[in-house]
Parts: C-alpha cells; sequence; structure tokens
C-alpha cells in the first residue's frame, strides 16, 4: 500500500480510539467505512494492525494497549502531552484538508500568511546539536532586512505564532523572533554552549504572550468576566495560573499570577465590557485609560 493510503490508515485507527477504546472488529468496521468513505483499501489483518500499533509509536510517540479484561483497544493516558495533543489536532485537520478536494463549497478556509513552519525543522536540528545559524530577519516596525547570527536554544509558540528564542551573537543578549519574520535560514558548523540554568518553560512561567518582563515581579490579577463570555474564558484560558474561585449569577472571577505587560493589557482591552479588572489597581488604571483613548478617538480628541 502506498504511503499516503498507510499513513491515512494510522490516522483512521488513531481517530477512532481517540474518541472511546474498541474492539478490534470495531476498528475494523470503521476502516470498513472509511474505505468507501475515501475510496481507498483500509482493510486489514489482525497481524498488519499488531505492525500498525508499533509504527505509531515509532512514528508519532503515540501508545496503544489492550485491555484483556475488556477485549478492547485503547490510547495510553501518560501519552496525552501537550506534543501529542497538537499532534492529534493535527490529524484532525489533515482529514479536513483530504476532504477539501470533494467538498470545497462546505469548507471555509482563513486566509492567512504562511507561519515560517518550514523552518521549525532545520531550528530543532540546531538548537538539538547546539549549532549557531544565521537567518534574515524583518522586524515588523522596519522597512529593512537584516541578518542576524542567533545561537538557538528553543522555540515557543504564542497567540498562532512561533518564535526562535536564541541569543544574538552581536549583542549578546537573549532575544526572540518570529518565524513568519524569519528567511535564508542557514545552519553553521560553529558550535555554541547552552546556558546550564536556561529553561524555556520557567522563562515564560509568569508571560501572557511572548514578552519575557525581566524587570518584573508577577501579580496577582483578579479579573470578573460577563456571562457568557465567562465559558469561553474557561475552556480557553488566558494563562496557565489561572483559576476560578468565585461565581455569581452574571459574572465568574478568575485568578491569575503573571506578569503585567503591554500585551496582557491589550488582551484584556478586547474583551471590552465582558471583562472587569478587579485588581491591582495599576491594572484597573491602565485599563481605564486605554477605553478613555478609545474614546477620544471618537469625540474628536487627539489623543
Amino acid at each position: 500500500m502506498a504511503t499516503r493510503e498507510t499513513l491515512n490508515r494510522y490516522n483512521i485507527i488513531i481517530n477512532r480510539l481517540r474518541q472511546s477504546p474498541a474492539s478490534f472488529s470495531e476498528i475494523q468496521d470503521r476502516l470498513h467505512l472509511e474505505s468507501d468513505i475515501q475510496g481507498y483499501d483500509f482493510n486489514i489483518s489482525k497481524r498488519t494492525f499488531q505492525r500498525d500499533i508499533e509504527n505509531i509509536e515509532s512514528l508519532y510517540g503515540i501508545s496503544i494497549a489492550f485491555d484483556f479484561s475488556r477485549n478492547e483497544w485503547y490510547i495510553q493516558e501518560e501519552d496525552n502531552t501537550e506534543a501529542n495533543t497538537r499532534l492529534l489536532e493535527a490529524f484532525d485537520t489533515f482529514s479536513a484538508l483530504k476532504m477539501t478536494n470533494r467538498l470545497p463549497q462546505f469548507i471555509d478556509y482563513e486566509k492567512r500568511r504562511p507561519r515560517g513552519t518550514e523552518n521549525m525543522n532545520g531550528l530543532l536540528h540546531a538548537i538539538q546539536n547546539t549549532l549557531k545559524v544565521r537567518f534574515t530577519y524583518q522586524k515588523f516596525w522596519a522597512d529593512e532586512k537584516r541578518t542576524r547570527f542567533v545561537a538557538p536554544l528553543a522555540l515557543k509558540e504564542s497567540i498562532n505564532r512561533w518564535y526562535v528564542i536564541g541569543i544574538d551573537q552581536e549583542k549578546k543578549v537573549l532575544r526572540n523572533f518570529a518565524l513568519d519574520r524569519l528567511s535564508q535560514l542557514e545552519i553553521g558548523t560553529e558550535k555554541f554552549k547552552r546556558p546550564a540554568d536556561f529553561n524555556v518553560k520557567q522563562m515564560f512561567k509568569h508571560s501572557f504572550g511572548i514578552i519575557v518582563g525581566d524587570q518584573l515581579e508577577p501579580r496577582e490579577v483578579l479579573l470578573a468576566f460577563r456571562k457568557p463570555q465567562s465559558q469561553y474564558i474557561l475552556t480557553l484560558p488566558l494563562h496557565p495560573s489561572q483559576t476560578k474561585i468565585e461565581e455569581t449569577e452574571n459574572e465568574v472571577v478568575f485568578r491569575l499570577q503573571l506578569y503585567i505587560t503591554e500585551d496582557f493589557v491589550q488582551e484584556l482591552v478586547s474583551h471590552g465590557p465582558r471583562v472587569r479588572v478587579l485588581q491591582p489597581q495599576s491594572l484597573i488604571r491602565e485599563v481605564k485609560t486605554y477605553h478613555q483613548q478609545a474614546l477620544d478617538l471618537y469625540s474628536g480628541k487627539t489623543p
């Protein structure tokens, strides 16, 4: 079977087991159904299925185990990492993209520019092997492009963009660079020494987005979101530290512990009258200033 069809079959097996544990017979039923839908022959023997399980774990790091007491196959919970969650989401997107050619009138994709992900593999190789890289970079607010020489340390996702975090070799400071502003990546042969104390998760532990509050202390923030907006915040938290501490008939109060940076303030302002800052007072004043400046624009006042 062609590689594409084999990968499609892995996708079907994984998605079936994501829904619930299943017997081999139930998995066969799904493969038979998808064969009719997609026009391929996904039907396999039990021996081939065993080989598929091994290949799925090898390729994707997703372990499928058998429960003898229930005679069912299932995806092991310990494999439910963030990386695997993203991988499974990619399977869903891939399945939808495959349907586009047959059902274009029912699918409307958001128009957006490339995210620079074509450089992720190269950057990860450089990070893993501590190799310096060179690339052309254009800042959002600058017209000219500049060549950057960087010791890459990690990749970071923030608000639907990917960034490479690294030490700028010209200024000897830690910087972040958006992958969609990066081009002409060259992986060099010169090695660098990774800082022993560098930890990307700790670095951004108290950050809302990509801005690191080097000179800031994390603050306790209390936000009251009106219903039903609070339901969106419950399902898509603003920050990992977010916890729900109170609920009334009209709103839900959340506590967060993070740096109060420009990108966080802009996020709060984007929710308009659906959120009310309860503390700290400095954040209340800043949000009020943003809203007042917006009102001034409509009243003809110069900001």
